[in-house]
Formats: C-alpha cells, sequence, structure tokens
C-alpha cells in the first residue's frame, strides 16, 4: 500500500459525520488506473484515490471485492464510461459512490492507514485518515 502522508497544514478535520461530495456528481468515469493504489479519474478532473479494498455493487452480478496490490481485480473498469449520481462520505469514513447503471462503489475505513482521498480540480481535497476521521483543504 502507498501511504498518502497527509501533513496538518490548514487541514480542517472532521469527526465522523456523512457530508456530500457533490463536485463528483454528474461526472462520467474517464479511467480507471490498477495498481498499488486505485485511482479513479472523472471527466472534470475529478479523481478517487483508493488504497484500501473496494466493495463494488453491480446490479445482476452482485458484490466485488477488488484489493489493490500487485495483482489486482480489473472489476472496476466496468464502470468506464458510468456517471456519478451521489457521492458521500458516511458516519464512520466510509465513501459511498452511486452511478447511473445503479452500480455502487464503497470505500471503508482502516484502523491504521489513509484508506481513500477525493480531489477536484479546484484544489479542494478530503481524506479520509486512519481510523475514519477526515481532513479537508480547500473549499467543495
Amino acid at each position: 500500500m502507498l501511504p498518502v502522508m497527509v501533513t496538518d497544514m490548514g487541514a480542517g478535520r472532521h469527526p465522523r459525520r456523512g457530508r456530500s461530495l457533490e463536485m463528483l456528481a454528474g461526472r462520467r468515469l474517464e479511467y480507471v488506473r490498477l495498481g498499488h493504489a486505485f485511482v479513479l479519474s472523472f471527466a472534470g478532473g475529478g479523481q478517487v484515490l483508493a488504497e484500501t479494498a473496494i466493495q463494488l455493487a453491480t446490479p445482476g452480478a452482485g458484490r466485488i471485492v477488488a484489493e489493490p496490490g500487485d495483482h489486482p481485480s480489473d472489476a472496476l473498469a466496468t464502470l468506464l464510461g458510468d456517471e456519478v449520481v451521489a457521492a458521500r462520505t458516511g458516519d464512520v469514513g466510509e465513501l459511498l459512490l452511486t452511478f447511473t447503471s445503479g452500480a455502487e462503489l464503497l470505500i471503508c475505513p482502516h484502523a491504521d492507514v489513509e484508506s481513500w482521498a477525493v480531489t477536484s480540480p479546484d484544489g479542494f481535497l478530503i481524506v479520509c485518515l486512519a481510523g475514519g476521521e477526515t481532513a479537508t483543504w480547500g473549499e467543495q
């Protein structure tokens, strides 16, 4: 796993509480990079970085768990071209993306490492710190 290495420079830390990530809504998934971290890049420049397991639920295909590493699953590629309907964090630090196809992507927090991050082209960054607390930089 590649550490994201977040420092506290100007970060607004937030206890575990859900929030909408509206900047991803309406964005189409343009490419997925697989490896020791997953990078999902959306039209308009937004990205999701995942350094822990991702749960993908798709209509008709059930639930798949994809883990980053030397031999990651390419199941996330099934979302290419799909558009985000809603994106939000949950009360325990999870990230949930819902797509127009009905697919849902869930990244749960990890007790020991930063599990996910979301960036936007205008400089907004939200990171799920170890244990599920989130830190944000910039304005959404």
